[in-house]
């Protein structure tokens, strides 16, 4: 994170080397609220508009995106800054990368039909992480086209 604020042209201040270590330290999705109250859990001195403001600017940067949880509460989750897409465990909010698992075929096919010029896509799946899935729930593939 401290890489990209510095090839984007931006300071590396201390307030923010403090929220990307917050950040780095956090396993799994996390929310605003959670890295203030870790701050405040470190007496860092830093406030929440402080961490607010880095977490969009990271956001900006591609090195944190925000997701949008079932719940309807919003998460970040620190990522690599290339096009992919998250499987985000519903239990202990564990994310994993995935690449375009033929998603960009999806978008261009939606695109033709439509007539929309489709700019971008994002996609997120929610589920149980191996960790949490109890081996006696397993659960047939869905069949072929749904």
């Amino acid at each position: 994170m401290i890489d990209a604020l510095d090839r984007a042209g931006h300071r590396v201040t201390e307030p923010r080397r403090a929220v990307a270590t917050l950040i780095a330290d956090r396993a799994g999705h996390f929310t605003a609220a959670d890295l203030v109250g870790d701050a405040r859990a470190r007496r860092l001195g830093i406030g929440r508009a402080t961490i607010f403001r880095s977490l969009e600017l990271f956001t900006e940067l591609s090195v944190v995106e925000r997701l949008e949880l079932p719940t309807g509460e919003h998460a970040y989750v620190p990522c690599e800054p290339i096009h992919h897409h998250h499987v985000i465990c519903s239990r202990c909010g564990r994310t994993a990368e995935v690449g375009d698992c033929g998603m960009t075929a999806v978008a261009t096919e939606v695109g033709r039909r439509t007539g929309y010029r489709i700019e971008t896509h994002r996609l997120e799946l929610f589920g149980l992480c191996p960790a949490c899935s109890d081996p006696g729930d397993a659960r047939p593939d869905p069949p072929t086209g749904a």
